[in-house]
């Protein structure tokens, strides 16, 4: 895989300069550097062709801090953050909250369904993913307030009810 692919722009002695970043976890910029390529890569095969799957899972946790420092495509960042739990068998505890989660994600699909739209649909709409949107369904993904409002903004939810929406 080549990297000039996400690091576009860079002169042939940068674009090595990050290919022997990307390939050392101990290198003082490679979770900056990770944070480039995942925020402009959304193909799993040909990241782990360039960094591979052992060491995305041991560095995730520190790309996600970076990340969330950044505050820059939360969804993409959402996206990876699925891909590290799936490879770890990891999954970040809901607490308290995943009754109230479980019935926003009930109002939300039920309204979609009224609409005849499909999760992609949704999605698509919202500027999300599909995988996303699955996971708010089931009450497994803790959402922004943004999140939130723009999902029902799209889905004509004008007022929230715990009862029947």
């Amino acid at each position: 895989m080549n990297i000039k692919k996400y690091f576009w722009g860079l002169n042939p002695q940068a674009l090595k300069e990050i290919a022997k970043i990307i390939k050392d976890p101990e290198h003082p910029k490679y979770v900056e550097r990770i944070f480039v390529l995942l925020s402009r890569c959304d193909s799993p095969k040909e990241l782990f062709a360039l960094v591979g799957k052992e060491r995305f899972v041991r560095a995730w946790p520190k790309i996600r801090q970076y990340w969330i420092k950044k505050k820059q495509s939360p969804d993409f960042r959402a996206w990876w953050e699925t891909v590290y739990e799936q490879l770890s068998g990891k999954t970040r505890p809901l607490g308290r909250s995943s009754e109230n989660l479980i019935k926003l994600g009930k109002i939300l699909k039920d309204k979609r369904i009224r609409l005849g739209w499909s999760q992609s649909d949704l999605a698509r709409r919202a500027g999300m993913k599909q995988p996303d949107i699955s996971d708010i369904e089931l009450g497994t993904k803790n959402i922004t307030l943004g999140t939130l409002m723009r999902l029902s903004k799209i889905l004509g939810i004008d007022s929230w009810s715990w009862g029947n929406e």
